[in-house]
């Protein structure tokens, strides 16, 4: 679950949450280019007080706000690593639909930006060769797949954690921990990529199928993937009866519908 930020991890200067000055340094090594959504060059900071609008402040100045020692914003500027042109588009989209919301008159965040926020904390991208995979799941058919396809799930699937709040969460997981699940079919060829080329890739596809989507988003395109179901996340599902219970791996209650 951990594997889009293994690297990062592994380099950080110590155990537990890096200060600021170390963050930046792991920024200026991995990722020396990275910007906001207007092209601001990207740095972590202490919130700023009388802060106004998260997401408009890292828009304008490229200043990510960072709390000390608390690991929901430490996996926040991880993701930002790993994800950088997500992360980006994300930042950008959310700007420019608070300013069409403006110009139009309306109140509130709206389902694009509740959509996007849930995304971006709890996201995952599952990337499978197997069309077949990518329906079941997002049907809610977790015996067929997690189980029953189980070594077919394994050999042609990867689940890329993209959620800060899911990081966090799984430093000390709970049956019934769930994910918000967007969904692609690659060719059989993307297998064959390197661990940081699979990462590279997705992230420049989930940023093009962000904006491509982003005026059709709400909370409803995102699908529940209970993450304690995929195999090899925790040795109690390496047994049938782990998937029978129906609290963590419920049933759809409605129609299915093209996941985003």
């Amino acid at each position: 679950m951990f594997s889009p930020i293994a690297r990062f991890l592994a380099a950080a200067p110590q155990p537990g949450v890096p200060d600021i000055a170390a963050l930046n340094a792991m920024r200026e090594q991995w990722v020396p280019g990275l910007q906001s959504g207007s092209g601001a060059p990207l740095c972590f900071v202490r919130p700023p007080k009388g802060l106004d609008g998260y997401e408009s402040h890292i828009h304008a100045t490229g200043e990510v706000p960072t709390r000390a020692d608390d690991w929901h914003d430490y996996f926040n500027a991880l993701a930002w690593l790993a994800w950088p042109r997500s992360k980006q588009a994300l930042n950008r989209l959310h700007v420019d639909i608070l300013q069409q919301r403006q110009t139009a008159g309306l109140s509130g965040r709206g389902s694009q930006r509740d959509a996007m926020t849930q995304f971006d904390e709890c996201g995952v991208v599952v990337v499978t060769a197997d069309a077949d995979l990518a329906a079941g799941l997002a049907a809610h058919e977790w015996m067929g797949v997690f189980w029953a396809a189980r070594q077919r799930l394994i050999a042609r699937s990867q689940f890329m954690v993209f959620g800060h709040a899911s990081w966090d969460l799984l430093r000390d997981p709970f049956p019934g921990l769930c994910a918000k699940a967007c969904y692609r079919v690659v060719d059989e060829s993307w297998l064959a990529l390197d661990h940081a080329a699979r990462l590279a890739d997705t992230d420049a596809w989930l940023a093009d199928h962000l904006r491509a989507h982003a005026n059709a988003l709400s909370p409803a395109s995102w699908r529940p993937l209970p993450l304690l179901g995929i195999p090899g996340v925790t040795s109690d599902n390496e047994q049938q009866a782990y998937y029978l219970d129906t609290k963590q791996f419920r049933p759809r209650r409605l129609p299915a519908t093209r996941p985003c």
